[in-house]
């Protein structure tokens, strides 16, 4: 093949990539001009179609599917919603751009053989969640909280559970640690939703008042409070998630609990009772203390694999080049 067919090649190929970059970029622009704000007033609908039909597109062509497709699809839907002024369809467009953005957080992730690497992942997976959900209240949605955080949690970890189960080889190959880790992440999600809703509609007020002024407490002097979901398994899952697929593919079935992180990070602006700045720091709480707990998880993996002293822990993190695309490339 002649070289300068093979330089058109690849300029071809870069020309989705960067036209997404570009899009991202001016969409995030435009929602930031919009809280600020700055400009006119229809940037955060602008923002919003952008981002959410950028997310779909990326998410499609990350995950082996037709972003054309589903970007194309993505804004439709979008355009409806806002033509139509509906605050049903409104609300529709926003929760389902926070699934979208609360699950290319995950798979928008990479493999990573050291802790360090893990925490950049993390971080990396709730700074697209962030703009998700900037993207969600550019929809202007009409919302009641606790429902509209449940309903995008439920479909980010549904899609989130179809894609990994390719990705992580179906349910046989989980293997033995594998089952047990999912069967923890599960009862932690369920126990954690299942108690904030005996406790708001069952607790004692005693029991109740003492939890809230903790909350109170941590709002008057840290200026907000980490989501417990997002702390206790969010980011611990996705931590470890990534630390196992750097060498065993069933990774992939911790990291779908990663959405317990970035979903509640894309709904995080809809509570209109909490400030912009009180949002973000939640956020960062909770990752902070997320990734301590996603240390230990780590540290516990490497210890029963016999990895205990400095030495044979840096010659397992050697070790460590499970192949998998890089975060730019189809996984499928």
């Amino acid at each position: 093949m002649p070289l300068e067919q093979r330089i058109g090649e690849v300029g071809a190929s870069r020309v989705p990539l960067v036209a997404w970059w570009v899009l991202g970029v001016v969409g995030t622009a435009a929602l930031v001009a919009a809280m600020v704000p700055v400009g006119p007033p229809w940037f955060g609908t602008v923002g919003s179609l952008v981002i959410a039909t950028t997310f779909s597109a990326a998410l499609a062509a990350r995950t082996g599917g037709r972003p054309f497709v589903f970007g194309a699809l993505a804004l439709t839907v979008g355009l409806v919603a806002v033509l139509s002024d509906q605050d049903i369809l409104l609300t529709g467009a926003a929760v389902s751009t926070s699934a979208v953005a609360a699950v290319l957080g995950v798979m928008f992730t990479v493999p990573a053989s050291g802790f360090l690497a893990s925490a950049r992942e993390c971080v990396i997976a709730l700074v697209v969640a962030g703009v998700g959900a900037m993207a969600t209240v550019g929809f202007e949605p009409a919302i009641q909280k606790e429902r509209f955080e449940y309903v995008g949690l439920g479909l980010a970890l549904l899609g989130a559970i179809v894609l990994v189960y390719r990705l992580g080889a179906g349910l046989h190959g989980l293997g033995r640690r594998g089952m047990v880790v999912v069967a923890i992440g599960g009862a932690i999600l369920a126990a954690t939703l299942l108690y904030a809703e005996l406790l708001r509609h069952y607790g004692s007020t005693g029991l109740v008042d003492e939890l809230l002024s903790w909350v109170r407490w941590s709002r008057d002097h840290l200026g907000a409070f980490p989501r417990p979901i997002e702390t206790v398994l969010g980011v611990p899952a996705l931590a470890y998630g990534v630390h196992m697929r750097a060498r065993r593919r069933q990774g992939w079935w911790v990291c779908a609990f990663g959405v317990a992180a970035t979903s509640p990070t894309a709904t995080a602006l809809a509570n209109p009772a909490v400030s912009v700045s009180e949002a973000a720091l939640s956020v960062v709480y909770g990752l902070v203390v997320g990734l301590l707990l996603g240390w230990v998880l780590i540290r516990l993996d490497l210890a029963l694999t016999g990895n205990r002293g400095r030495r044979s822990r840096g010659a397992e993190q050697a070790a460590a080049v499970r192949p998998e695309p890089g975060r730019f490339a189809p996984l499928l």
